[in-house]
């Protein structure tokens, strides 16, 4: 995915809720779902791949900040502003070719490291079924979207700075939030589609089941997407995304293949648990905080580092040159946060979890789903303390499973915590 903001990652993980991951087979007997199920422990290739991850992570923020950094010191930046810079040029078309050269030079830097992690990796490790062409396109069309929207908006912050230079920051946050909205409702329609295809789903009886448990769980008017990611990819992931018109709960056909139909139904009141708790509105709020503290410390910070060199070869941050500068500091905020981010998420998807066992009574079933999930996504069940404070958006399989094998408050008549929420 090509770089143009480090909050890409952050909208990822706020405004979409994958299970990360989670076919049917009617016929199998019901299980006792008050059968606890056991932690398994992660295979030598699920290690290797938990450790090679972190060294990619840690390589992977290092390029986030080094790359502009070298655009910034070396005085490149500054000279792709004099480049696409004409006498009588419009401010906002300077703005708009800067966004297009920065990003395609973006792209071309991070190529080795993107290609790596999005193709060598994942075929590396037996996770992966997409051919290099279908890779490349897919890469190419990120790259279209990032300029597109780049080219649409990179002048809004400008001309705020420009303006307001000591309150820029607070009225780039007010205008993010009705953003966000927008992004949620225009990503669902016409931007997810552009990478794989989304229609109905294919077991009439199955999505029947899943629009009774969404009736149940006090959702009206659930659409579901069954989305063709087996070209793609082995693993398995559900989510939920959108917002008003466009709010759907999107199953990869990957794990409606993996799974049989009581751990798809756990998987889909997790999805429904994120609908009915307003975890979306809830995180579009949290992300708006978020960025109102990286964009104050851009201001403080920016204008501290512009007054202790000249070698940038710009001294305002209204001056389009800074993006590099901005881009920095935004991922040291935004990576101080992610601890926040994350512990936020992670509380988010442990009620979700919550959600699904009341409103379905399959902890059996739900537990033996994250066993799948583990063993096709190759997941560490126990990850470390630094992992988790980091990288983590989920509670870990383990916990999870430790959770469904212990939360049952039915079975002695205790009250449900979210059974206000639930319809006969």
């Amino acid at each position: 995915m090509p770089r143009f903001s480090p909050l890409a990652a952050l909208l990822v993980v706020l405004l979409t809720f994958p299970l990360a991951a989670f076919a049917k087979d009617t016929d199998e007997p019901a299980p006792d779902e008050s059968q606890p199920v056991a932690v398994p422990a992660a295979s030598p290739l699920a290690i290797r791949f938990y450790v090679t991850g972190n060294w990619i992570w840690v390589a992977n923020h290092i390029l986030d900040l080094g790359i502009p950094a070298l655009l910034l010191f070396t005085g490149a930046s500054a000279k792709m502003r004099n480049a696409v810079t004409r006498k009588g040029r419009p401010w906002f078309f300077v703005i708009a070719l800067y966004v297009v050269l920065y990003l395609g030079i973006m792209f071309l830097l991070d190529f080795p490291m993107h290609y790596y992690m999005g193709y060598v990796r994942p075929h590396a490790y037996g996770l992966s079924n997409q051919s290099l062409g279908r890779w490349f396109g897919n890469s190419l069309k990120a790259l279209a979207v990032s300029t597109v929207t780049g080219v649409l908006f990179a002048w809004i912050p400008f001309a705020l700075i420009a303006r307001s230079p000591k309150r820029w920051w607070l009225y780039l946050t007010l205008l993010i939030i009705p953003f966000l909205f927008g992004v949620m409702l225009v990503k669902p329609t016409f931007v997810d589609p552009l990478f794989n295809k989304f229609g109905p789903m294919q077991d009439k009886a199955l999505e029947s089941k899943i629009l009774d448990l969404a009736a149940r769980a006090g959702i009206e008017g659930s659409r579901v997407f069954e989305v063709d990611k087996s070209r793609d990819t082995k693993t398995v992931n559900a989510y939920v995304t959108g917002f008003l018109g466009t709010k759907r709960i999107v199953l990869w056909d990957t794990l409606i293949k993996k799974l049989n139909e009581r751990e798809l139904l756990f998987v889909m009141g997790h999805e429904m648990g994120h609908y009915a708790l307003g975890h979306v509105v809830r995180s579009v709020f949290l992300s708006s905080f978020i960025v109102l503290a990286s964009l104050f410390f851009v201001d403080r910070a920016g204008h501290w580092l512009m007054a202790r060199t000249s070698r940038f070869g710009f001294n305002r941050l209204s001056d389009v040159a800074s993006v590099p500068l901005i881009m920095m500091l935004m991922h040291v905020a935004t990576l101080a946060l992610m601890p926040v981010v994350n512990f936020y998420s992670r509380h988010q998807e442990f009620e979700a979890d919550r959600f699904a066992l009341e409103l379905t009574h399959s902890n059996h079933s739900g537990a033996l789903a994250f066993v799948k999930l583990q063993e096709q996504n190759l997941s560490n069940p126990r990850p470390g303390l630094l992992f988790k404070t980091f990288r983590s958006t989920h509670p870990s399989i383990g916990e999870r499973i430790d959770f469904c094998n212990s939360y049952h408050p039915w079975t002695t008549g205790a009250p449900l915590v979210y059974g206000m929420l639930f319809r006969e």
